[in-house]
């Protein structure tokens, strides 16, 4: 039924913290096919496998290894999501009007069209789901154990199985109503054919439905997870929990793995980077591990063995020689043999971690003789040494994370470990052997007996033991704060630099605020003699003040000077004094105008006076300024004299008592121009005869404008018209690129 060639295996590399939701229960319940043991069964690593170098194993993958980008798995949509997916294209991007007119050849292509359509996109669709989701035969070992601890491999392999048949099954569906299509007689036949068609592929996708909703779960788990390149220069930490692990990682390299008080803070696998000697490490946090059989070992601590089992790596094994992570030395050294198996033919250095707490040499003589014994079983993985004891240096290492005391050490000797064991593995290579045959190195032979020693200048011996003198002789800032407390306490003295004339003069005090002013800002070496120029400038001008200091008395005017002396004071005094009036009152005083002036203060008559005494003739300006008071809509300005001159003298005369009802009325209606006028009145020049006829003229108006304004017409002239239903949204099919509207 299910297809397991066709079917494909999930890849993970690093456990997400957050939880391990497909392990126990699944979307999939019909998937649930074994137990726990059989899994626990399936993760070991058999006895025949460990003794086959890790070396051989990563070639036989590396020659096909695939990248294990995770995140760049398209989305799976849920049945009911894939089916409106699927539907909306065929009904976007293949013809939709039919007419029973055409011929019968014309309907049976146009529905046949719609099926064909409608199983590619089926087919295309599943198969991107089946082909971007890793195959099991093309991943590393490490992924598909891991795979399996956190997804369950056989739930995976099924579901994939499920997507693989759905895929056939549609395409045997659109095969045979195709073959239908060629015989339908009538419109009718062949709309229920196609409507038979695409529901029979509907029903497929719905019944997968399951299958759809666990791989979007698996995608999504796996998208959050960083990337562990197999391949790669790893350091692989382990031990037991709360042992220090994750505080080495953050130490030395930019990973931020959370630190905490209590066991298992680690639930997944974390990977930081450094670097040592211009090449890039992978670091690898792993979950801590308790001493129990594997059966018992949960999700979190099965992460770790299969790191362990599949990783060509150099291995930290942390021991906490303190007691406070709630482990005994004892208990600890029980986990290392019981995983020791794991750790055949890779570099393994033990961290005595926490000797901020207790040094190694201050435990006692049962717990030493453990990590003797831990010690002695770490010399064994040397490769290239046959598993004698030769080279202990780098085996047993101690350090604070705490105090960072030994971490870079620590992680030097790892590195340095792994390094050699990589070279020594390319070395024994049957590659390296045809690249040795290119080189040659070239010796110089020595032409006599005679020993020539490197000859060096005396003056340039002179010039660096000189500068080596001075190198030991000068203290740094550094060393002198060393010397007096350290940071925080030693202040630097920044006035010992000081080029004065007088080296006492570096050590007096200065102010720099005084009496509100910066001192600095007075400072002047010339001081003095500009205060004595100051000081005889000031006499200078008190000199001349007492000079030309007088005041006019009027002693010395006649009395004519006098009274018009005391007319202009007077007068002075009265226009400052207006100002004054007029300035308090400026705010509160209304602007009036100047025919409602009561003091008479601009009238024609001081015009014409002030005109006079310019030597100007004011009769023009007066006669102007008296016809423009008069009202232009009351009465017709009269023509000047010098105008009917002008004309000719062809003006007539107009008897003043014999003046026209029209002139009379004018007359008196610009003597009332004031008084308010209701809307029907008539006035002359408006062109109407009475004022019924006004009262219709502004109904019709009113009636007029009605419609613009319910409209919100902006005048006559607004002729725009709005868009209610735009022709390209409402009408017609869409194109490509026109989806966005949905």
């Amino acid at each position: 039924m299910v297809q397991d060639d066709n079917s494909k295996d999930e890849t993970a590399t690093v456990a997400n913290p957050l939880s391990f939701p497909f392990k126990t229960e699944t979307s999939l319940q019909a998937l649930q096919l074994e137990n726990k043991q059989d899994e626990v069964e399936e993760i070991t690593v058999p006895e025949h496998a460990r003794e086959v170098p890790l070396e051989a194993e990563s070639e036989k993958h590396s020659k096909t290894m695939v990248q294990y980008n995770f995140k760049k798995i398209t989305v799976v949509p849920n049945g009911k999501d894939f089916v409106d997916i699927i539907l909306s294209r065929t009904q976007r991007r293949t013809p939709t009007v039919v007419h029973k007119g055409y011929s019968i050849s014309r309907l049976r292509q146009f529905y046949m069209r719609k099926v064909k359509f409608t199983q590619t996109n089926f087919h295309d669709k599943l198969s991107t789901i089946i082909d971007e989701f890793p195959r099991l035969d093309d991943i590393h070992p490490f992924y598909g154990d891991l795979l399996h601890v956190l997804y369950n491999k056989d739930h995976y392999k099924l579901a994939l199985g499920q997507i693989n048949t759905a895929r056939n099954l549609i395409g045997k569906i659109a095969k045979d109503y195709v073959k239908l299509l060629k015989y339908g007689d009538s419109l009718y036949r062949c709309k229920c054919l196609k409507v038979a068609a695409l529901g029979r592929m509907c029903t497929v996708i719905k019944r997968i439905g399951p299958s759809l909703a666990y791989l979007e779960q698996v995608r999504q788990h796996m998208a959050r997870l960083p990337t562990i390149d197999p391949n790669a220069r790893t350091i692989l930490i382990c031990g037991y929990p709360n042992v220090g692990k994750s505080s080495f990682i953050n130490k030395i390299t930019r990973a931020d793995v959370d630190v905490q008080p209590y066991a298992f803070t680690t639930k997944s696998l974390f990977v930081g980077h450094t670097d040592y000697k211009y090449l890039r490490y992978q670091v690898i946090d792993t979950p801590g591990i308790l001493d129990r059989p594997f059966e018992d070992r949960n999700i979190i601590e099965m992460c770790s063995i299969t790191a362990l089992a599949h990783l060509r790596a150099a291995i930290l094994f942390f021991l906490d020689i303190s007691g406070s992570c709630g482990y005994s030395i004892a208990q600890q050294a029980a986990l290392f043999h019981s995983i020791k198996s794991l750790f055949m033919n890779k570099p393994l250095i033990i961290v005595c971690n926490k000797t901020d707490l207790q040094p190694l040499e201050k435990v006692s003589e049962e717990d030493m003789r453990l990590v003797m014994e831990m010690k002695a079983e770490a010399l064994k993985t040397i490769v290239g040494q046959g598993g004698e004891a030769t080279n202990d240096e780098s085996i047993l290492l101690t350090m604070s994370t705490l105090t960072e005391e030994g971490v870079i050490g620590v992680k030097n000797a790892a590195c340095e470990r792994l390094l050699d064991q990589r070279v020594e593995i390319k070395m024994k290579s049957k590659k390296m052997n045809n690249c040795l045959n290119r080189f040659h190195v070239a010796v110089p032979k020595p032409r006599d007996q005679k020993e020539r020693l490197p000859c060096i200048p005396p003056a340039v011996l002179e010039a660096k033991a000189k500068e080596a003198a001075e190198r030991e002789k000068r203290k740094t800032e550094k060393d002198l704060e060393n010397e007096n407390g350290g940071a925080g306490v030693y202040s630097m003295n920044l006035r010992k630099n000081y080029i004065l004339a007088n080296e006492e003069w570096k050590e007096d005090i200065l102010p720099e605020i005084l009496d509100g002013h910066n001192v600095y800002d007075f400072v002047d070496p010339d001081i003095l003699h500009r205060v004595e120029e100051l000081e005889r400038e000031e006499g200078f001008r008190l000199a001349e003040a007492e000079d030309d200091d007088f005041e006019i008395d009027g002693s010395e005017l006649t009395p004519e000077q006098q009274a018009a002396l005391a007319e202009i004071r007077k007068k002075k005094s009265l226009l400052i004094q207006q100002h004054r009036i007029k300035k308090s009152t400026a705010e509160s005083r209304p602007t009036v105008p100047r025919k409602f002036d009561k003091d008479k203060q601009y009238t024609s008559g001081r015009m014409g006076r002030q005109l006079s005494s310019l030597g100007l003739d004011p009769s023009l300006a007066i006669n102007r300024m008296r016809s423009r008071s008069v009202s232009r809509r009351g009465r017709k300005r009269e023509r000047s004299p010098e105008t009917r001159v002008a004309n000719g003298g062809d003006g007539m005369d107009i008897d003043g008592d014999s003046s026209s009802k029209k002139q009379r009325l004018s007359r008196s209606l610009s003597r009332s121009r004031s008084v308010s006028r209701p809307p029907h009145e008539v006035v002359p020049g408006e062109g109407f005869k009475d004022s019924t006829q006004k009262v219709k003229a502004i109904k019709l108006a009113k009636k007029s404008v009605k419609k613009r304004n319910k409209d919100a017409r902006r005048g006559e002239a607004d002729r725009v018209i709005p868009t209610l239903k735009p022709k390209h949204l409402f009408s017609g099919k869409r194109s490509t690129g026109k989806t966005d509207r949905r």
